[in-house]
């Protein structure tokens, strides 16, 4: 059983499929915490909508799928925030699909292609309640800093140099 990770059109099956599973678990999970209930049917579907994933598109962008053993298993995405940032999106993987090493197998699959795009720096923001997320970027070399954007659910945002002085 082995990782592959390629990229993928945001728009295909496969991505969208991934997309709807991702924001469907870390919006159920934000609710079930705070309000007790799992999403409104109908906000899910808004949400889902409102964020095609146009942005993680070539030229300033891209979106990879890992697949496990040829089946698609998990998400990740970059795009280009100015000429040397990027922004790691999407890491995600099916539930039973965690605990193989295939999460640290897509931010790595990103950080090269954030590389391919000329980035030199990759910065993220994630939630406090996805502490398992926080504990990757972190043994992924990952440190947290201020805060980059003004995104409601941020609470942590993390940045990761990807090319040394000796690249340039």
């Amino acid at each position: 059983m082995t990782w592959t990770v390629a990229p993928e059109p945001y728009d295909s099956p496969v991505a969208a499929a991934l997309w709807r599973a991702y924001y469907t678990e870390v919006s159920d999970r934000w609710y079930q915490l705070y309000e007790g209930h799992s999403t409104d049917p109908d906000e899910l579907e808004r949400e889902i909508a409102a964020e095609s994933g146009a942005d993680l598109a070539p030229p300033r962008g891209g979106l990879l799928v890992a697949r496990y053993d040829g089946e698609p298993a998990g998400t990740s995405g970059v795009r280009l925030l100015d000429g040397t940032t990027a922004e790691l999106k999407r890491v995600f993987l099916y539930a039973g699909m965690r605990g193989r090493g295939g999460a640290a197998v897509l931010v790595r699959a990103a950080e090269d292609a954030a590389r391919a795009l000329g980035a030199e720096h990759m910065v993220l923001d994630t939630r406090g309640d996805l502490v398992e997320a926080r504990a990757l970027y972190a043994r992924l070399g990952y440190t947290e800093t201020e805060a980059y954007n003004e995104s409601p659910y941020a609470e942590h945002w993390f940045a990761k140099r990807l090319r040394s002085d000796r690249d340039s």
